[in-house]
């Protein structure tokens, strides 16, 4: 067994690692040696579908101290006027560059991709089975969060021999040999599915949605960043504090944030039961819902030639039928553990759903703060959200999260010029009509704060 040295071992080379060692290397002189099971930096989107594309604009994904994409507005397509959203291909090779002519170039790092972390600083190649040990003052584990995507594993029911199923992967050498297509899954993967065989002009008469749940959406009009649009997503924020400030129940609280164009629903009469942070424009929505069968049974237990199985019934299928598997759980629901411990940092979100953000944070935390208590208490995890009651868990969290870190003026200047914050820059902080603004919005984030602890009444779902 060989032995390194480094100040730190970052294991996971996906999203949140690259994010969290970019921020680490760019406030401190430390060393890092990074391990991954992929071949290449970028976790999940190697294995992604190729038609994936971010759901959030680029100018606030990756790592901080490198843009991704041109901050391109969109001229057409269904995110026309929009920030541009980089393709799975395009963040593969952003990260690749990022680790080529950063990470390297530094001479802090060593990346160690094709192995397997075996547990107490140890790892283990998987091509020579040469193994390693690590002594370095803290490991930080970058694959908490345990993304999976659809072709990193099997379908989660059974399916006959005959049956054609595949993750969406398949689907664009398979689209052409198919008279219909059976998406399994409403979350943002199954989304894609379904807007990827509109696009390529598939008649919706043609495409069945099974649909376990409905769901809220963010509308990504209002998720922008940068300067052309800051005024407006304020206000949107704004309006959403002040919605939740108001409500007098979950449902109420939904309805008021609904009203404000913030979240979206598939179907204005049906009443969703899910939210996992997807996010579409009003333009994918419209076309979404051209969508007339959807099977709205739970979920699916088994699919034979002619039948599929769910919860709550069964459904006529057929062998020209394309099942197309979108059931992974890309957020998955992790517990949530404190983010530093004694020699280990555990990567996790500390606002809804920005992991790259969050990460990114955490590092800056780890290089300027002192004792694990104060690193902690800036750095509450937050659990990915499933349900409505998670609507208003979160909205608690990131309020909390805002005004703890309110108190920190050096923070507050971090944030302000921290590319991967997306909602804040330096020019908008020093705008004294912005900051009268600011102060506004915190006034009414107290209200609203105070609000959301009286509905949860408690009974906070722990993760």
């Amino acid at each position: 067994m060989q032995t390194l040295e480094a100040d730190y071992l970052v294991v996971g080379g996906g999203a949140m690692g690259m994010a969290f060692t970019d921020t680490l290397l760019a406030e401190t002189d430390a060393s890092v040696i990074l391990v991954d099971r992929q071949h290449q930096p970028g976790g999940h989107w190697n294995v992604a579908y190729p038609f994936v594309r971010l759901h959030q604009p680029s100018s606030f994904y990756g790592v901080n101290s490198r843009q991704l994409g041109s901050d391109t507005i969109d001229a057409t397509g269904w995110n026309q006027g929009l920030y541009e959203l980089a393709t799975g291909h395009e963040v593969c090779a952003y990260f690749d560059a990022v680790m080529q002519q950063q990470f390297l170039a530094s001479g802090r790092v060593r990346y160690f991709p094709m192995c397997e972390y075996t547990g107490e600083g140890a790892f283990r190649s998987r091509v020579s089975d040469q193994e390693y040990r690590v002594d370095a003052r803290k490991v930080v584990d970058a694959t908490y969060m345990n993304v999976a995507v659809p072709a990193m594993r099997s379908p989660p029911y059974t399916v006959a021999p005959s049956v054609a199923c595949v993750p969406p992967n398949h689907l664009p050498e398979l689209a052409a040999d198919f008279r219909r297509f059976a998406v399994v899954g409403a979350g943002k993967t199954g989304m894609d599915a379904c807007l990827f065989l509109l696009r390529l002009g598939i008649e919706p008469e043609r495409i069945s949605w099974v649909m376990p749940r409905d769901s809220w959406m963010f509308n990504r009009a209002l998720i922008q960043s940068g300067k052309l649009f800051s005024r407006s997503i304020s206000r949107g924020f704004a309006a959403q504090t002040a919605a939740l400030a108001e409500a007098e129940s979950l449902e109420d609280a939904l309805q008021r944030v609904a009203a404000t164009g913030f979240i979206l629903r598939f179907d204005p009469d049906v009443w969703p039961t899910m939210w996992r942070c997807a996010t579409v424009t009003e333009a994918e929505l419209e076309q979404l819902r051209r969508i007339d069968d959807v099977v709205r049974l739970g979920r699916v237990k088994a699919i034979s030639e002619s039948r599929m199985a769910l919860d709550q019934g069964e459904v006529a299928t057929s062998s020209d039928t394309l099942h197309v598997d979108c059931t992974a759980d890309g957020l998955a629901r992790r517990p949530a553990a404190p983010v530093f411990a004694a020699g280990s940092i555990t990567l996790q979100a500390v606002r809804t759903c920005q992991q790259v953000f969050s990460a990114a944070f955490i590092a800056h935390v780890e290089a300027g703060y002192d004792d694990d208590t104060s690193k902690n208490a800036l750095c509450q995890p937050v659990p990915h959200p499933d349900d409505n009651v998670d609507f208003l868990r979160t909205n608690l969290s990131d309020l909390t999260a805002a005004a703890r870190w309110a108190q920190d003026p050096a923070l507050q200047e971090w944030l302000s010029n921290a590319r991967l914050d997306g909602f804040s820059s330096p020019e908008s902080a020093a705008d004294p009509a912005f900051q009268e603004q600011q102060l506004r919005l915190q006034e009414t984030a107290m209200k609203a704060a105070a609000n959301l602890q009286r509905l949860l009444g408690g009974a906070v779902p722990a993760g």
